[in-house]
């Protein structure tokens, strides 16, 4: 069972990376970097600023610290562990891939995928009341994510990994944020 799983992920990861065109690389590349993604972040600064004031802006920008450390860590301590071949590295796939971005970290599960769906689901939790519109918030971790694939550096399993990470820690971190709203700001 396990081996079929993964041989349709690999068969998923090969459709869609190969799905790529020369031309449109660049913007691939551009996304997938995350200082790229400044301007999105301040936006959404201002957002919880216009909402919350500066007391709870800070608390929320150490809360997606926290989110990013933890994420960010356990993501490590699962590629350590699986121990999982990046596309880019795995013999099988030497030209019949878009290799396109070479790594030498382990692929099982993506850190970008957990980092970004978990920011955006503390980020849709925290804003929801306040703008109705916020759910397109989804749409970064989405496109951020695929920017992998189309790079070929993780398997859909391994983004579909790390947003399920990533929304379990953003709710467990709203969590946190609403017992020390309550606690230290009423």
């Amino acid at each position: 069972m396990l081996e079929k799983i993964i041989s349709l992920d690999k068969q998923l990861f090969l459709f869609l990376n190969n799905l790529g065109s020369e031309p449109y690389d660049w913007f691939w590349f551009y996304i997938t970097k995350q200082s790229n993604w400044w301007p999105i972040f301040l936006v959404f600064l201002y957002l919880v600023y216009t909402k919350l004031g500066w007391k709870k802006t800070g608390l929320v920008l150490l809360i997606v610290t926290l989110i990013l450390v933890f994420t960010d860590q356990t993501c490590n301590l699962f590629k350590n562990s699986f121990e999982r071949l990046r596309p880019c590295n795995n013999p099988e796939f030497q030209g019949i891939m878009r290799n396109l971005k070479p790594s030498l970290t382990y692929s099982f599960f993506s850190g970008h995928a957990a980092n970004s769906s978990a920011v955006a689901t503390f980020l849709f939790l925290l804003l929801r009341k306040f703008y109705k519109p916020i759910g397109f918030i989804i749409i970064w971790p989405l496109i951020f994510a695929y920017s992998r694939i189309y790079l070929g550096l993780h398997y859909p399993i391994d983004i579909i990994s790390g947003y399920i990470c990533g929304i379990l820690f953003g709710i467990l971190f709203f969590k946190i944020f609403q017992f020390l709203e309550k606690r230290f700001f009423q």
